[in-house]
């Protein structure tokens, strides 16, 4: 069995590395519950843009209404915070998206379909990230104990040799109690929290489920 990477703790040593610098850093975010811790740890040691990049989405309303969410979140952050998180906002192409999840349509959730979802839209967004002059790039989407970090940090670090002009910050958001406060810091903000992950097959499967009793 192949030994698990502590990513949090490769964090810690990116950081300790800074001595204090505070340069760059963009980071994809899907949603605004999965950018609230990960905001709160990055925002004191990077100059923090948070890229919008989710053409997986499925319906439409369901992306307009995450963005929003985000939008609201990161401007209260912002005030409370003392911070100057960015954000930029890519466009919605979910039937082009379609086209990559398609062949792997029949593969259970966290299977193979979610790793190509995963791949194309952090290849996207630091493609961006190197246009435009960050020093670093990550990913929120370790925050979820439903997403891989191992394979996750791993697509990172292959992007890292596609774009080498940017430096890939290794993360597991949900450790170290990151996942309990995300839940706290959800509750403080009254952020809608989604109840499927978001591209139109997890749509559907959760369409299927059984209503949840309330005995």
């Amino acid at each position: 069995m192949e030994n698990k990477i502590n990513y949090h703790k490769e964090a810690l040593k990116i950081i300790e590395g800074l001595k204090g610098r505070k340069p760059r850093l963009l980071a994809h975010v899907c949603c605004g519950p999965c950018s609230t811790y990960p905001l709160k740890f990055l925002h004191d040691h990077f100059d923090v843009t948070v890229i919008f990049h989710n053409s997986n989405i499925y319906p439409e309303r369901e992306y307009v209404r995450r963005y929003q969410v985000l939008e609201e979140f990161v401007s209260r952050f912002n005030i409370d915070f003392s911070a100057d998180v960015k954000i930029v906002k890519t466009a919605y192409e979910n039937d082009e998206f379609n086209k990559h999840l398609a062949p792997f349509g029949d593969e259970p959730e966290g299977g193979a379909r979610c790793l190509v979802c995963y791949r194309k839209r952090m290849d996207e967004s630091m493609k961006y990230a190197e246009e435009n002059g960050y020093e670093f790039f990550t990913t929120v989407m370790t925050i979820s104990p439903h997403k891989d970090s191992q394979a996750i940090n791993k697509i990172g670090q292959g992007l890292s040799k596609k774009y080498p002009k940017v430096k890939y910050f290794h993360s597991d958001f949900k450790k170290s109690d990151g996942f309990l406060e995300a839940g706290k810091m959800c509750q403080k903000y009254c952020l809608y929290r989604q109840a499927y992950c978001g591209c139109r097959y997890s749509y559907e499967a959760m369409l299927k489920r059984p209503p949840t009793s309330n005995k």
